[in-house]
C-alpha cells in the first residue's frame, strides 16, 4: 500500500491474535495485488493493456468496483474519476515541474469516465485510456480486512492503511479510538486534533501528501480532472463515515470542490468531518 500499514485487535490469546492478523494481512496483499497498477498480472494492468481493443469480462468483485465508481462519478459532478489516473504523465512531482498547458490538454482528451464503456460485466476504454483504482484502494482493502477480521470473531480493534482507519469495534473497555488528524501544515507526526471513533472507519485527504512549490505557489496530487490542474480549496479533510470507501470517497471529493459547496457536500451525506482550508480556517461537524 506504500504507506505504513497496522492491524490492531483484541482476541483471546497471542496465537488468536495473530492468526486473525496474518489472515487481515493477507487479504490486503491479495487486494493490493489484484488491483495494483504496477503489478503485470493485475486486472488494473489487464483492463488498461485491452484499451482501444474490444471489451473485456470482469469478475464480481472488479464489477462491484467499477459500479461505485461509476455512482460516484455521477454524484460528484465528475470531480472523482477512475481515469484521470492518466494526468500522471504531465505531473512529475518529484522533479517539481510544472507542466504546459499544451501536455495537459493533450492527456485530457484521454480522461472522462463517459467515455468509457461499462455494461457489467464487460468493460471497454478508448486507446490512451487507463483506469487506476488507486483512489478507493486502500479504503477497500481496509474494508475487507476488517470484515474479514469480524468473521473470524473479533470485536475490538482497527485496521489501519496508511491513514485510512476502519474500525472493528471500540477498545475492550468499551473506549472508543483517538485517530489522530494530521496537521497539514505542520512537520511530519504533528497533530491538529483526534476524532474519538468506535464504529465504523475515518479517511483523510490532503495537499500536503505530495506536493511542490513554485513561484510562491503550492501544486498538490489533488488534479480536477475536468482541468488537469491542482484543486487549492482545502489543506484536509478528514471524514467519519460508515465504512472507509465511503468516508474516501467523501474526503476526496470535498478536497476537490470549493468551500462552501464541499460543506453542503458533506452534511448531506450525514458524516462526521474536520476539514482545514487553505486559508487554515477549520471546519467541523
Amino acid at each position: 500500500m506504500a504507506s505504513h500499514c497496522q492491524v490492531r485487535v483484541y482476541a483471546p490469546d497471542e496465537s488468536v491474535a495473530r492468526e486473525w492478523s496474518d489472515a487481515a494481512i493477507a487479504e490486503v496483499r491479495r487486494i493490493e495485488s489484484k488491483y495494483s497498477r504496477y503489478q503485470d498480472d493485475s486486472v488494473t494492468t489487464a483492463i488498461n493493456s485491452a484499451a482501444g481493443g474490444a471489451a473485456i469480462p470482469v469478475d464480481a468483485e472488479t464489477a462491484a468496483l467499477l459500479d461505485f465508481a461509476a455512482a460516484l462519478h455521477a454524484q460528484s459532478e465528475g470531480l472523482f474519476d477512475l481515469t484521470s489516473g492518466v494526468l500522471r504523465g504531465a505531473w512529475d512531482f518529484k522533479a517539481q515541474r510544472v507542466p504546459s498547458q499544451e501536455a495537459i490538454d493533450k492527456l485530457l482528451t484521454h480522461v472522462g469516465w463517459s467515455k468509457v464503456t461499462w455494461l457489467a460485466p464487460t468493460l471497454r476504454l478508448d486507446a490512451g485510456m487507463e483506469i487506476d483504482f488507486g483512489g478507493i484502494g486502500k479504503e477497500y482493502a481496509a474494508d475487507r480486512a476488517a470484515t474479514l477480521l469480524m468473521d473470524l470473531g473479533a470485536r475490538h480493534g482497527l485496521v489501519n492503511l496508511g491513514g485510512d482507519v476502519r474500525i472493528i469495534g471500540p477498545h475492550a473497555d468499551g473506549n472508543a479510538w483517538k485517530i489522530a488528524v494530521q496537521d497539514p501544515r505542520g512537520n511530519p507526526g504533528a497533530t491538529i486534533a483526534h476524532l474519538e471513533v468506535s464504529h465504523g472507519a475515518m479517511a483523510t485527504s490532503g495537499d500536503y501528501e505530495r506536493y511542490f512549490e513554485s513561484d510562491g505557489r503550492r501544486y498538490s496530487h489533488l488534479l480536477d480532472p475536468r482541468t488537469g490542474w491542482p484543486v487549492e480549496f482545502w489543506r484536509s479533510v478528514s471524514v467519519v463515515a460508515p465504512i472507509a470507501i465511503a468516508a474516501g470517497a467523501c474526503a476526496t471529493v470535498a478536497m476537490l470542490t470549493p468551500v462552501d459547496r464541499a460543506l453542503k457536500f458533506l452534511d448531506a451525506q450525514g458524516v462526521r468531518y474536520l476539514a482545514v482550508d487553505s486559508a487554515g480556517q477549520r471546519h467541523s461537524k
